[in-house]
């Protein structure tokens, strides 16, 4: 590929329209400093200096997707709270599109609380409800999704799934079914619960520990040709085109029906790899559907993790940085 090629489809994310679906949260950090020790307990005592506000989850790939020129519009539901009122007055600060957003009495805004110490995380506090929607939610959701496929130009659907119970069988089957009817591709960040319910789906990532837990591959030394051999196995009883397999510091495995690429990580000063998996998927979906060959995607999704993972915390790639390196690695 030339410079101006990679440039061109770069400049093509800018007229895509994504559509999110999962589980939002709220990252929240209280960062400070440990001079001491808790006369009550052996712990360390943290002067809080700053608190941030972060989306995460869904949202964070929603905030990767337009960071890269993209149009995310997120559809998930939150809980009627403190935490709930947090991340809509972040979703408008970052100009983002709340209408596929509602609260639910029912639910608990999922909020992750993080305490850092010199940029170390010390502490992770969770506050969340993880049942599935109940039935008139799930209902609501299906409606607001169904509506915006229907309204909206969507060059692409996103399930985001961390298992918090946003994303149910049904939303799932229902979603897909009509994106294939529309000719919309599906990409699928997935979890352990929905694992096997996303039949028919474009690009499925799941990271090394989920794809082997998942498949009952017992060892966390499994040799090349078995995933290999697993993978292939697997899109074939799942009808999934291509699967994404990421798989840490080793890099990025790329399977199809006929053909497979590993391709390594990038040597990197690795901070934090929080968010990492919402910047793949969110990279790999624009990739996708601008054209480039699944290698090519599979390449650029790798470098845009490994960029993020550069920083503390979770944060957006940077699209000038990523085309950068994607022109280094691709202009022959």
């Amino acid at each position: 590929m030339t410079k101006e090629d990679i440039t061109r489809k770069f400049r093509e994310f800018n007229q895509k329209n994504i559509l999110i679906i999962g589980d939002i949260m709220l990252d929240a950090y209280l960062i400070g400093t440990v001079d001491r020790i808790s006369p009550e307990a052996p712990i360390p005592i943290v002067s809080v200096a700053d608190r941030e506000y972060r989306l995460g989850g869904a949202a964070n790939v929603a905030l990767n997707i337009k960071a890269l020129g993209a149009n995310p519009i997120v559809c998930s539901v939150i809980g009627n709270d403190e935490s709930g009122d947090k991340l809509f007055n972040i979703f408008r600060d970052n100009s983002l599109d709340t209408s596929g957003i509602y609260t639910s009495s029912n639910r608990k805004t999922t909020r992750k609380s993080r305490i850092i110490s010199s940029n170390q995380h010390l502490l992770r506090v969770d506050e969340e409800i993880t049942s599935p929607l109940n039935v008139s939610d799930e209902k609501t959701l299906k409606q607001t999704i169904y509506k915006i496929i229907a309204d909206k130009n969507i060059h692409a659907v996103v399930f985001q799934d961390y298992d918090k119970g946003v994303i149910t069988k049904s939303i799932i089957e229902g979603t897909i079914d009509r994106s294939i009817s529309l000719n919309i591709p599906v990409f699928v960040d997935p979890k352990r619960n929905n694992f096997f319910q996303y039949k028919n789906s474009t690009v499925f990532k799941p990271n090394f520990k989920e794809f082997i837990e998942a498949m009952g591959i017992i060892t966390s030394k499994t040799p090349e040709e078995l995933l290999i051999k697993t993978a292939k196995k697997f899109i074939k009883e799942n009808k999934i085109e291509h699967l994404l397999l990421t798989l840490s510091e080793e890099g990025i495995l790329i399977v199809n029906k006929t053909n497979h690429q590993h391709l390594p990580a990038e040597k990197r000063d690795i901070t934090d790899v929080s968010g990492a998996g919402d910047t793949v998927i969110s990279t790999a979906t624009l990739c996708h559907i601008s054209g480039f060959l699944p290698a090519d995607t599979a390449l650029i999704s790798n470098l845009a993790g490994g960029i993020v993972c550069e920083k503390p915390g979770v944060v957006t790639i940077s699209k000038e940085k990523l085309l950068s390196e994607s022109i280094n690695h691709l202009v022959q």
